[in-house]
């Protein structure tokens, strides 16, 4: 990568990290997975609780499978043969879990999490529950401002989810949002994080490549 644009991502990362400080949520940057996991291992306790939303990020990244294999109780929404119903009672026990995770379809440099959720599965446990919440975001989500993050989700993660899911939506056809009335609509709950009073109960650790929608 070319040392200019280097030294700029540099830059927002850092911008972005002092700004989720003075919002009460701690901030971390990796350069890799295996550094990631590294990071995870001094931050969740074992034998804890572990939950985690919907998440490219987490896929990609290898989380999954490294929550599979590590000494936690690990609520794996993923597992072969999984029910609707008892992935409805893992989604319900993710509000009392000691550590959330998942990503976030968008970070401002000053510090806010943008995210869209189809049925607040992913949403509501980063607001309100779990003790510890991290969020795993590549270096790609980070925008300028809330005006920045509802264009990027609405117009590229939305839709590029939504056909992931395999939903009958104009977006999926169109390739950008409609502000559709479809019955398979996943842009249902928008919300927008400013600040925690916990201090740094939400955790953001920021990844040095490009990761997830």
């Amino acid at each position: 990568m070319d040392n200019n644009i280097i030294w700029y991502l540099e830059k927002q990362v850092e911008r972005t990290i002092i700004n989720l400080k003075k919002r009460n949520m701690a901030g971390f940057f990796v350069n890799d997975e295996p550094e990631l996991k590294k990071a995870l291992k001094e931050l969740i306790n074992e034998n804890s609780v572990v939950g985690v939303g919907d998440s490219v990020t987490l896929l990609e990244t290898g989380i999954i499978d490294f929550l599979r294999n590590g000494n936690y109780d690990f609520l794996d929404k993923y597992r072969e043969g999984i029910t609707g119903e008892e992935k409805r009672h893992l989604y319900i026990r993710n509000f009392s879990a000691d550590t959330f995770m998942c990503s976030t379809n968008a970070l401002t440099e000053d510090g806010e999490l943008y995210n869209i959720d189809g049925n607040g599965s992913r949403v509501a446990p980063i607001i309100y529950g779990p003790k510890q919440v991290i969020i795993v975001t590549g270096i790609n989500k980070i925008v300028r401002n809330i005006e920045e993050a509802e264009k990027r989700v609405r117009n590229y993660s939305a839709p590029l989810d939504a056909k992931r899911l395999g939903k009958n939506t104009p977006c999926t056809t169109l390739g950008y949002c409609a502000d559709c009335r479809s019955p398979d609509r996943i842009c249902n709950d928008f919300t927008i994080i400013r600040g925690q009073f916990v201090k740094d109960r939400i955790k953001v650790i920021i990844v040095g490549k490009n990761l997830g929608y």
